[in-house]
């Protein structure tokens, strides 16, 4: 079955020696340092199948793995994929999650290396180590942001939360009738950004042509407030967070609307964006404010400050960790 799985996978990077087919994988990064990231998917607590493709999900799986590597400023290379199933997958099954890996390593040019599979008592287990390199001089760690620094996102945030939102209520619909056909047409980019996400790959190089490199940097991965917080209490400084600046997608705004739910408290706490959060020297200000890539969102401030949320009517509001807590589930 590995073999069947695998055999598909091609190696691209120079820094894979021996692929799968051996006890190990080799890698050799030529003096580079070593980047390594690990993810667990759990059915019922990470995804919901009744909703999410096997090929988005084999997809999402890597993106969210490659997107840990993005926010160390390193270049991903390789992964591994394990998976654990129960006997309700068949093999058509397993090839649809696999060709979502695969395609996903195509895009993103990495290498499957290695993994294991094996049986579950119930669902679908996943876990995806990445690797990557980088020099030392580029690596951006979460503890580097000093106070005054400019705090800067890619994309736009909150609309994977709403994604999840309109297909969970798609699935209660669906639950009380069958033949219900749901119309999605006014969702499709919530639905993609959940379904398949993208991991910010790019802004490495991008920042390396506009010559920055950011003092601190984290993936939006739980939240925009948890990450911030992350970066707060590494660095030991405080924040101001601008609600008027916090980017964010029209379609989006109209699903918050219908939903009734406030769109500041959605984009803060929301999650699963997968864009990068980090932080600037005021310096660097001009090299990055007309690129349509990044928002300067906040600005770093003394650790006694604290991090707050400056809203739109100019009040300061402390600014609190409300993101994804997959223990709190």
């Amino acid at each position: 079955m590995i073999s069947h799985l695998t055999k598909n996978f091609d190696v691209k990077q120079p820094s894979t020696l021996k692929s799968i087919g051996d006890d190990a994988a080799v890698l050799d990064f030529k003096g580079k340092k070593t980047v390594v990231s690990t993810d667990l998917l759990i059915e019922g607590v990470h995804f919901d199948l009744s909703y999410m493709p096997l090929k988005h999900l084999g997809y999402k799986a890597v993106v969210v793995n490659l997107s840990d590597i993005a926010a160390m400023n390193a270049k991903p290379t390789q992964i591994t994929v394990s998976i654990a199933v129960s006997n309700r997958f068949p093999l058509e099954a397993l090839e649809e999650l696999f060709e979502g890996i695969a395609m996903a390593a195509k895009i993103y040019k990495v290498d499957v290396v290695g993994g294991d599979t094996t049986s579950s008592q119930k669902g679908m287990i996943i876990s995806i180590t990445a690797l990557g390199e980088a020099d030392e001089k580029d690596l951006v760690y979460r503890n580097g942001a000093r106070e005054n620094d400019l705090l800067v996102v890619t994309g736009d945030l909150g609309s994977a939360y709403m994604g999840l939102q309109v297909l969970e209520r798609e699935k209660q619909v669906f639950q009380v009738n069958p033949n219900n056909q749901p119309d999605l047409d006014n969702y499709i980019y919530l639905i993609e950004r959940q379904l398949k996400p993208e991991a910010r790959t790019d802004i490495r190089e991008l920042l390396e042509k506009l010559e920055v490199k950011p003092t601190a940097m984290i993936d939006v991965s739980d939240g925009l407030s948890s990450e911030i917080i992350h970066i707060c209490k590494q660095s030991k400084v405080g924040c101001n967070l601008f609600e008027e600046k916090i980017p964010i997608d029209p379609q989006f705004i109209n699903v918050c609307e219908e939903f009734n739910i406030d769109s500041t408290t959605v984009a803060i706490n929301g999650g699963e964006d997968y864009e990068l959060l980090f932080t600037i020297a005021l310096e660097d200000f001009d090299k990055i404010k007309a690129n349509p890539n990044f928002t300067v969102i906040g600005h770093m401030t003394q650790e006694s400050e604290g991090a707050h949320l400056v809203t739109r009517a100019n009040t300061k509001i402390p600014l609190k960790a409300r993101g994804w807590d997959a223990l709190s589930q």
